[in-house]
């Protein structure tokens, strides 16, 4: 496992994952374009984007479960052929409730990208390189938010809507082609060693779901992995895909440009961090519950310092800001940390599935709650973004309640005991004298007992 191959097979997967996170974030360059070309006001707007996580979570557990049933290159294909039909469907769609549903049937393409490339990494790498790939897949998503920021939105302005989400359709079969004709599941000899039921038999396939799902559950690692990504994830996902501009334009006085600088920076932040914390993690395997911990320790801590800021807060203090919200990315990643030891190989689709759901859920519950706040309390930023620090004490809560557990079942799994063998060579302790050449006899039966202390040697 490993080497150029492995590179190869992975890139192509994650291509298709970049290419996805372009599309997923065109509609936040292109907000104000789109409430002009559908005449919609800002709830409607805002609808885009709930929809669109709505379904990307919804969707986690289904995928995690296609994963497992039919294996990656099949799963990444139908995704890429979605998320490409949608991004092409909001381009000519003439209506709000059409462009609704092209953005539904992207966010069902996308879904099934992210855990299908995890499964990649965890099939064509060496395990202890697993927290390394799944941060460099996170690294390479936040590069086609970049994308999307520095590249669709100056294009969008500069050949009008149709043609520019249109023409950025075309990366979508760009990276279809090298999927269909190279792309592999696995290694050959490296495959699940599990298998599913068979599809044919009655009932075949609900037993498998319910047991999938059964069983992934029932692992605490899955239920650690998801509370993980829940708490970490979603601070940085609002800020970014909804309420951090008006928040910085309205609340705090900045400008468009300034505001949009600073969204930049929490993306670049990310990318940066991503590879730090993909690194102390794959070394240390014991630092991914203080990483995450921390991360949501600073995030609370610079969330509330801007929010009690008397008036205006200080550049650098939203610059502080946007910084640490750019380890909320690595940080969620580290919720996979827990869920892939917990799991077999023929569970991994499921458990990562399941662990993706958290995050995701956490952001659709903020968005929500935020916008009510506003409208509730005459757009009152202070109140309404306070909502953060409600879902993560609970995040916290839950966190600390399944370490010990999680923990526990992780280290019995990487005890390997190493029996010893039922007949050891006998010890030798003179020089063989050779037989006579006229009689040989054969040797007399050796009765050597084993070695004393290998019977049962067990390593960590």
């Amino acid at each position: 496992m490993g080497g150029a191959r492995a590179f190869a097979v992975w890139g192509i997967g994650v291509a298709v994952y970049f290419v996805a996170v372009i599309f997923r974030t065109s509609l936040g360059v292109a907000g104000l374009d789109a409430a002009d070309r559908f005449h919609v006001g800002a709830s409607a707007l805002a609808t885009f984007s709930l929809l669109q996580l709505l379904v990307y979570a919804g969707m986690q557990i289904p995928v995690g479960l296609m994963v497992d049933r039919l294996g990656t290159k099949k799963v990444l294909t139908l995704g890429a052929v979605l998320f490409t039909a949608g991004q092409l469907g909001f381009a000519l769609s003439p209506s709000y409730g059409m462009a609704l549903a092209a953005r539904a049937l992207l966010g069902c393409g996308d879904a099934m990208t992210f855990i299908s490339v995890l499964r990649l990494g965890t099939r064509w790498f060496p395990a202890r390189r697993g927290p390394l790939m799944a941060q460099l897949a996170g690294l390479v998503g936040m590069a086609g938010n970049l994308v999307s920021t520095l590249v669709l939105a100056p294009v969008l302005h500069g050949i009008g809507w149709t043609a520019a989400f249109a023409g950025s359709a075309v990366a979508g079969l760009v990276v279809l082609v090298p999927l269909v004709l190279f792309l592999r599941d696995n290694p050959e000899g490296h495959g699940p060693s599990g298998a599913p039921s068979p599809p044919g038999a009655p009932g075949g396939f609900v037993r498998f779901v319910r047991r999938q799902i059964r069983e992934s559950w029932s692992e605490p690692g899955t239920r650690l992995g998801l509370w993980v990504h829940f708490t970490t994830q979603f601070p940085a996902m609002v800020f970014l895909l909804l309420w951090g501009m008006p928040f910085l334009i309205e609340a705090q006085g900045l400008t468009r440009g300034t505001a949009g600088t600073l969204l930049t920076l929490v993306v670049a932040s990310n990318m940066v961090l991503g590879l730090v914390y993909g690194q102390i993690v794959g070394r240390r395997q014991s630092s991914r519950i203080p990483l995450a911990l921390g991360t949501v320790a600073a995030t609370a801590l610079f969330w509330g310092a801007v929010l009690a800021h008397p008036g205006r807060a200080p550049m650098w203090l939203l610059v502080t800001l946007c910084l640490v919200l750019g380890g909320c990315g690595p940080a969620s990643m580290i919720g996979f940390d827990f869920s892939r030891p917990a799991n077999p190989p023929e569970r991994q689709g499921t458990a990562s599935g399941i662990t993706n759901m958290g995050g995701f859920l956490a952001s659709m519950t903020t968005l929500l709650a935020v916008g009510v706040l506003l409208d509730a309390t005459g757009d009152d930023y202070r109140i309404a973004l306070s909502t953060v620090f409600v879902l993560e004490a609970l995040g916290v809560v839950r966190i600390l309640r399944l370490r010990p557990r999680a923990l526990a079942r992780e280290a019995a799994r990487t005890r390997i005991t190493i029996p010893a063998p039922a007949v050891p060579p006998p010890v030798t302790t003179t020089p063989a004298v050779p037989a006579p050449a006229t009689a040989p006899e054969p040797p007399a039966a050796s009765g050597a007992c084993p070695l004393p202390g290998t019977a049962g040697r067990e390593t960590r």
